[in-house]
């Protein structure tokens, strides 16, 4: 049950009925073991960055072994990455999507610039960022870590900067007005309101963020743009090298090793946050709770990370109850009138807009000519015809059985690894299968590369829907078997329209993440054998082998604008509908 808490100026925050009581203890074996495990970590990061500084033609800093013994090195460094663009993902996410959320203004151009970010394929961000990030560091293996991470980073950063922005734009109204009516400054209520009530959502699109990193690190660990070419050891290059090789055996060993991993931070990391985040559910009535992970009890039983765990959230506590920020009531200071503000910023906008659209225009009419540009155009209506196709049957599969998880935390807590896994699996780990399957059959590459698209992206709906259901107020629930709403009526009254907002940032991302995987999609390649699919996808990656960067750009460009008008066409107004319409309050 989710009751406010000591509501008084700097005091609002949401617990769950049931209490976690911090057990004191001595110090004992769990802190010996929680100190050593620091260390590891600390000597794993200590070793990582000491390779990070050596020349990229040191010996051994690019070579790529198929041994299994050399696994463990690969997926501590590889791992390592995709934590390393995380911690960049959030701050993103609480940066750009909180200012995307609060100023109307902002927004505007913002969210159509996210919108363009998550459907830019990630060939499209290594063609332009690999050379930049190695001049940074010339000759230094640093300067390709950091070009990779930054690749990491576009798979994972959109859908949680989404995630975010949906729960701003969806915080109940009555909760809204309880903020004011204790005074909160605009710091405090964002940390005491805002932020608890994004913290559900989150959490399940950061797992899948770290999902999405494990699908395109194949792409960013093993990449050649050009005359210029990236390999770093690790889990992705070791993939993309074995598949190089047709060597099914090393391919089996990389799974492995990537299921090991997948375990290993699910149960010691998204395990006991997906359990703290359940405190924050918005209900009044007792919902279905499952039991604390033995991660999370095992830490209650350690006294030093019990107490720094304590001093680091009374920290937070006392930093997000600083009284910084309007209050509620107070006066503000307009330079101008809203009106006289809105057409300067329009007026920004369209300027920024015609400048951008001449240098287009004169780079275009220098490198492109009107039958090429057509051609790319057909290109793009038939990669939208295969993403929308996908994410219709995908939702069709994955809502039901998200709302059945979402319902039921135990075995929402029994498929979390199982999903994560499926989610990280890369797309390239099934080319065998399918480019077998197509040659001997003598099938269309046209329709039979398409599931190739959706097998990444489609859990970004699952993983959303999960959350929406998990956070579904329980008392809403109970009205609902009290009145005995069931079947269809049920479906259409009560769930879908509860998880909608939900649902439209997953089929959003997922829209995005297909334009996105449609690169590594429409080309499947096994050993000597490459498939190809005729759309826009197909025609980048070989533009980008190719090194045409003129191509490139015509595609990415293309891309975006399907993007946008498929978005200010069905998901915006989804997005609107569920804000003024479907929030709980």
């Amino acid at each position: 049950m989710m009751l406010p808490t000591r509501f008084a100026p700097g005091r609002f925050a949401y617990v769950r009925g049931h209490t976690n009581s911090t057990i004191e203890t001595r110090f004992n074996l769990f802190d010996l073991a929680a100190i050593l495990v620091m260390l590891g970590l600390a000597v794993a990061i200590g070793s990582i960055a000491r390779h990070t500084l050596a020349p990229l033609s040191a010996p051994g800093a690019t070579d790529i072994h198929l041994e299994a013994a050399y696994l463990p090195a690969y997926a501590v460094r590889t791992t390592l990455r995709m934590f390393a663009a995380l911690v960049a993902s959030l701050l993103f996410t609480f940066t750009y999507a909180v200012w995307a959320a609060k100023s109307r203004r902002a927004g505007a151009i913002l969210v159509p610039i996210l919108d363009i970010l998550q459907s830019i394929p990630i060939l499209g961000f290594l063609t332009f960022t690999v050379v930049f990030f190695m001049s940074l560091f010339p000759g230094r293996v640093l300067g390709a870590e950091l070009a990779v991470i930054f690749v990491i980073f576009t798979s994972q950063a959109w859908n949680m900067a989404f995630s975010m922005y949906q729960s701003l734009k969806t915080v109940p109204a009555d909760l809204e007005e309880v903020s004011r009516s204790f005074g909160l400054s605009s710091w405090q209520r964002f940390w005491r309101l805002e932020v608890p009530y994004a913290m559900p959502g989150l959490v399940w699109n950061t797992m899948m963020s770290m999902s999405g990193g494990w699908f395109m690190v194949v792409a960013s660990e093993s990449v050649s743009v050009g005359n210029t070419t990236v390999v770093l050891p690790g889990i992705g290059s070791f993939i993309a090298t074995a598949v190089a090789h047709r060597d099914l055996t090393a391919v089996i060993e990389a799974i492995v090793t990537m299921l090991v991993v997948i375990l290993l931070y699910d149960q010691l990391l998204f395990r006991p946050l997906v359990a703290w985040s359940a405190r924050f559910r918005f209900e009044t009535t007792a919902g279905a709770v499952a039991n604390d992970p033995w991660m999370l009890a095992l830490l209650r039983r350690t006294r030093l990370l019990n107490q720094a765990s304590r001093l680091f959230g009374d920290m937070l506590t006392s930093v997000g109850g600083l009284p910084i920020g309007r209050r509620p009531g107070a006066p503000g200071r307009q330079l101008i009138s809203p009106k006289a503000g809105d057409r300067l910023w329009l007026s920004v906008l369209v300027l920024i807009a015609a400048i951008g659209a001449w240098q287009v225009f004169l780079y275009a009419r220098a490198n492109l000519s009107l039958h090429e540009i057509g051609h790319v155009m057909l290109l793009g209506v038939f990669t939208m015809t295969r993403v929308v196709t996908m994410i219709i049957l995908a939702s069709l599969v994955w809502v039901p059985i998200g709302v059945w998880l979402g319902l039921r935390p135990v075995w929402a807590r029994r498929a979390q690894p199982v999903v994560q896994f499926m989610a990280s699996f890369p797309a390239n780990l099934f080319y065998p299968i399918f480019v077998v399957a197509i040659v001997h059959y003598h099938l269309s590459s046209n329709v039979w590369l398409t599931p190739l698209m959706i097998l990444g992206t489609q859990w970004y709906i699952l993983f959303n829907v999960i959350a929406g259901a998990a956070a579904f107020p329980g008392d809403l629930l109970e009205v609902a078997r009290n009145f005995q709403i069931g079947g269809w009526r049920w479906w259409l009254r009560v769930m879908l329209p509860g998880i909608f907002p939900y649902y439209v940032t997953g089929a959003l991302t997922a829209s995005g993440g297909a334009w996105n995987a449609s690169i590594l999609a429409e080309v499947a390649s096994w050993g000597s054998t490459t498939l190809t699919a005729t759309g826009l996808g197909s025609y980048i990656a070989q533009a980008t082998v190719a090194g045409s960067i003129s191509h490139v750009a015509l595609g990415m460009v293309a891309m975006s604008f399907f993007v946008i008008v498929f978005n200010r066409l069905v998901w915006r107004p989804m997005y609107e509908f569920s804000s003024r319409r479907l929030t709980l309050a």
